[in-house]
């Protein structure tokens, strides 16, 4: 088994095995961008590990349990405790490390030598969640030993409270699993982090770099206020630039490790960096954005020889629309209250509330609900009281360091760098926060004012920009009921596919169902079930909230509570015992999740059934009729679809349609990985993976051609008609009826199919 990589041997399309920290770096290194040398810990090392200490299916339930337990501190804190504690059991195979141990050897070319070690968990800096500062990552790791306890630390860190509170927020309900950079040390003068969009406005001709003396730890976790320069990307010219305060610096003192350095007066105000360094850090963000097709989110190193490095690359997870997104009646009106204090515009929004000054993270059962949060200084800790806050306002940090691009994320307005906020501001004094102009004002507007935030999906505060009109409607991705209030509120058509495994596995508990009916909680679980389906639908009042009932596979049923003894091993999961045959197999656990969903739709009946992978007519037939002897047999006005993942839906959709289905759901991923017979999430055959070969196109058209013909609703689930114009423009001249994306996809979508309908529409116009 490969446990180790080098980053020349990674791409993008390793993120699987190597996280996305580490895929990043290949790619950027496979792309020419001057990237530190290093290499990978694999995700097999660690999953080979516990799997060796044999703790990984208690690993698995508790790490269930502990995303459960998300809004109880003590049982969070409770099974983190003990998550960590398994980790440290297990501690590191005999092959991980020796593994580990030749790969380190062959970088320093058999001489110990200082490294960046910093985790790379499976979903981190990804394209919908950054883990911006969640899990650990440590400078300055001199020798194999040192190495080892940094790798520990790191796998540790996947469970923390703050991190397994921001997987529930993204909704993310899969076993974490942790790969490891291990990148040369650059000694950095200065260093930074550079984004190629103005993250708190959304304006794609500016780019925002920040920079201090210096390690660049000290603005990444917001310890200090950085330089700010806001850089025209037509001419790499400075727009404006603001100095920053910085009272000392991190360096590698004369042991090798971090050392903490004050500095003098006279440097604390002296300008980081000069214009032409600064069209440097510019270009190269640039070329990396070019590669990437998108924004990117990146930090820099300038080392004592003047050498400019690349050090880590994501994309930005907060952007909005593609233009400047002050808000000018907020501008208007707070202008006339007296300012308190001032700082930088971190995240947008526009909020009232009373000031509660807290200096500790854990401190933060004291922030009431709707409460202004004043702090010293933003760091990740923060996250659970950040969620509750109505905004966010600190004494230091810049607009990227972590704190603040989750701030962005769940959509909390933030201001940062604002000084002395925690002395200037009184607990209980009520203040205007504007996210947008970064001042904090006087008490209320005398006049109400929208909070206005360009950055959905997070649990945002007040309206999103509307988007253009389309005839093809445009339905989200939802995955739990945090965000479904503020996701609501964009220009969305309802919910084309609300995955079930999330609130299934919080419902359950942590258990498997059948362990749960053997307990005799089914009551417990049907309430829970119904409970989060409920809190989902009511925002969108009539709009469509299509269920797609469970889909988990049997590895994935074994790390539930119990799941050992009910679930049998496959060698191929994938294409084994799961959706619509699992239904037809174990009636008793499909007619809970049923009885849930007539539970929820006594109050709420826009809700809807889909059920997933379903591959002959006979077990969907079997499985509606478990459907319509349940409850919800007598909902007729309840829309039956199925996911169309497996390609025989090609030959049996109309048979489909005749069992009483009114709805198809295209699962690209699936319908790709089947209709071309590989894995998707295969190294090797990587390149085979692609959702537009002209068989995979084919079979989506024949599937909208069928839906059309027997006048059905079509849609398709996948984030490429947001990237890809052309494959949006594809499915609307298919005749598609919707599309459903991920909530940050939506504006993006939206201009995509509106203008492919301008363009169907012109056509046909001058064929008359």
């Amino acid at each position: 088994m490969t446990f180790v990589k080098s980053f020349a041997d990674l791409l993008l399309i390793n993120a699987d095995e190597a996280g996305g920290k580490g895929a990043n770096l290949g790619e950027l290194t496979r792309a020419g961008l001057p990237v530190p040398d290093g290499f990978v810990l694999l995700a097999s090392a660690f999953t080979h590990t516990m799997r060796e200490a044999g703790i990984l299916s208690e690993m698995t339930a508790t790490h269930n349990a502990a995303l459960a337990a998300v809004n109880d501190d003590g049982e969070l804190t409770r099974l983190c405790r003990r998550l960590t504690e398994l980790v440290a059991k297990a501690g590191i195979d005999r092959e991980v490390c020796l593994a580990l141990s030749v790969a380190y050897q062959r970088l320093g070319n058999g001489d110990d030598l200082n490294v960046a070690v910093r985790s790379s968990a499976v979903g981190e800096d990804g394209n919908d969640a950054s883990f911006a500062g969640m899990n650990a990552s440590f400078t300055n790791i001199g020798s194999e030993t040192e190495l080892l306890e940094a790798v520990r630390d790191c796998w540790a860190s996947l469970f923390t409270p703050r991190v397994l509170t921001y997987r529930a927020n993204q909704g993310l309900s899969d076993a974490p699993v942790m790969a490891v950079v291990v990148q040369k040390m650059i000694v950095p003068a200065r260093a930074g982090i550079v984004f190629t969009a103005d993250p708190t406005t959304g304006d794609r001709d500016r780019l925002v770099i920040e920079a201090a003396r210096g390690q660049g730890e000290v603005v990444v976790s917001g310890a200090v206020e950085p330089d700010t320069y806001l850089v025209s990307k037509n001419d790499l010219t400075v727009i404006n630039a603001r100095i920053g305060q910085q009272d000392f610096q991190i360096t590698q003192g004369f042991d090798g490790h971090d050392q903490r350095v004050p500095l003098s007066a006279g440097v604390r105000h002296q300008k980081v960096l000069d214009d032409p360094t600064i069209a440097r850090i510019a270009e190269l963000a640039l070329r990396a954005e070019k590669h990437y097709g998108r924004p990117q989110d990146m930090e820099w190193a300038i080392d004592h020889h003047g050498s400019t490095w690349i050090v880590q690359s994501r994309p930005i997870t907060t952007l909005g629309n593609e233009r400047s997104a002050v808000a000018t009646s907020g501008r208007a009106e707070s202008g006339t209250q007296s300012v308190l204090v001032r700082g930088l515009p971190a995240a947008p929004g526009i909020v009232s509330g009373a000031v509660r000054i807290l200096t500790d993270p854990h401190d933060g059962r004291l922030l009431r609900d709707g409460e202004v949060l004043v702090a010293p200084m933003t760091n990740p800790d923060w996250l659970p009281t950040i969620r509750r806050a109505a905004a966010l306002v600190t004494d230091s940090g810049g607009v990227t360091c972590h704190a603040a691009i989750v701030a962005r994320e769940v959509g909390v307005p933030c201001v940062v760098g604002a000084h002395s906020a925690t002395t200037d501001l009184t607990d209980g004094v009520i203040v205007t926060v504007n996210g947008q102009t970064g001042e904090v004002s006087a008490g209320q507007p005398r006049t109400a004012i929208a909070s206005v935030a360009t950055n959905p999906p997070g649990p945002a505060r007040g309206a999103a920009v509307m988007s253009e009109v389309t005839a093809t409607k445009i339905y989200v991705n939802l995955t739990s009921p945090e965000a479904a209030e503020a996701v609501a509120a964009q220009n969305v058509d309802g919910v084309g596919l609300l995955r079930a495994e999330f609130m299934l596995t919080n419902a359950l508990g942590g258990k498997h169902p059948r362990a749960v009916i053997a307990d005799g909680d089914q009551d417990v679980f049907v309430d829970a079930m119904a409970d989060a389906l409920s809190r989902i639908a009511a925002p969108f009042g009539s709009r469509p909230v299509i269920y797609r009932a469970t889909d988990f596979r049997t590895n994935e049923f074994r790390g539930l509570a119990g799941g050992d003894e009910y679930e049998p091993i496959e060698h191929n999961p994938m294409i084994g015992y799961r959706g619509c045959y699992r239904y037809t197999q174990n009636p008793d656990v499909f007619r809970l999740e049923l009885a849930a969903l007539a539970k929820t739709r006594e109050t709420h009946p826009n809700v809807h059934l889909m059920i997933p992978f379903v591959r002959t007519k006979w077990e969907l037939e079997r499985c509606l009729q478990l459907v319509d002897s349940s409850e919800l047999g007598d909902h007729r006005d309840m829309h039956r679809w199925v996911m169309a993942e497996v390609p025989s839906v090609v030959y049996w959709l109309p048979e489909y349609v005749g069992a009483g289905i009114d709805g198809v759901s295209i699962g690209s991923n699936d319908l790709t990985q089947l209709m071309l017979g590989v894995d998707r999430d295969s190294e090797t055959c990587a390149e085979l993976f692609d959702e537009s070969d002209p068989a995979v196109l084919d079979a989506i058209e024949h599937i909208v051609a069928t839906a059309r013909k027997h006048g059905i609703t079509s849609s398709l689930c996948g984030q490429a008609p947001s990237t890809h114009p052309e494959f949006a423009e594809r499915l609307v001249r298919m005749g598609i009826t919707s599309i459903s994306v991920n909530p940050d996809a939506v504006d993006a979508t939206h201009r995509h199919v509106a203008r492919a309908e301008r363009r169907l529409m012109l056509d046909a116009a001058r064929l008359r």
